[in-house]
């Protein structure tokens, strides 16, 4: 590959999909506002739509936050949990709603958004919504284990799974409470980045030929 893409991963600090287009030459960074668990010169603490108009061919956002936008999540916009209010609810779905919104809106050609089943309230919020391209699991991409993911596709073809293979272990969600929970739930399957880097990142010579 002659012509390397300039790849943004959004909201992710593992690292784990910013290594996989790396590996393939690509100039590739991640963002979040979390530190970067690698301790990676290619990576940006801060809000990242403060450089979403920094010229990148691909934004792929990794993980936003999505706990008042997923399905799973819109009982409490009715009765909140205890300790919270619904105002707060209803402010932190408008907050993850926005920051979706900027990413899905950017001005960059190829962008890939991973979230669960979005609920009504927070498509209504989103702006130029469309419903997700497709959905994946893991066992599709070599992790012997359930957890359904949306892909909201700009620009890019859905991707195509590469090892299926046996094992519907539903690790994540069976994950027991800690401090730590929420961070090991927004990790990202090496498999599906790897995927992503491949079929995605490794087509840059036919798009920039387009």
């Amino acid at each position: 590959m002659s012509r390397s893409l300039r790849v943004l991963v959004a909201c992710e600090f593992s690292g784990t999909v910013r290594r996989e287009f790396a590996a393939l030459g690509h100039d590739a960074w991640s963002c979040d506002l979390l530190p970067s668990d690698d301790r990676s010169n290619h990576h940006i603490v801060g809000d990242v739509r403060d450089i979403l108009n920094d010229g990148w061919d691909l934004l792929m956002v990794a993980h936003p936050p999505c706990t008042r936008l997923c399905n799973s999540g819109v009982r409490w916009l009715n009765v909140p949990p205890p300790g919270r209010t619904l105002e707060s609810m209803w402010a932190e779905l408008d907050e993850g709603a926005e920051l979706f919104s900027a990413c899905w809106n950017a001005p960059i050609e190829r962008i890939a958004v991973e979230n669960p089943v979005m609920h009504k309230h927070a498509k209504a919020r989103i702006r130029n919504y469309a419903e997700p391209a497709q959905s994946i699991q893991p066992w599709q991409f070599g992790h012997g284990e359930c957890k359904r993911t949306c892909l909201w596709l700009k620009g890019l073809p859905p991707l195509i799974p590469t090892n299926v293979v046996a094992g519907r272990e539903q690790r994540v969600h069976l994950m027991p409470p800690g401090p730590d929970r929420w961070k090991e739930r927004s990790r990202f399957f090496p498999g599906i980045a790897k995927a992503m880097a491949e079929q995605w990142g490794g087509w840059a010579e036919e798009w920039m030929a387009a």
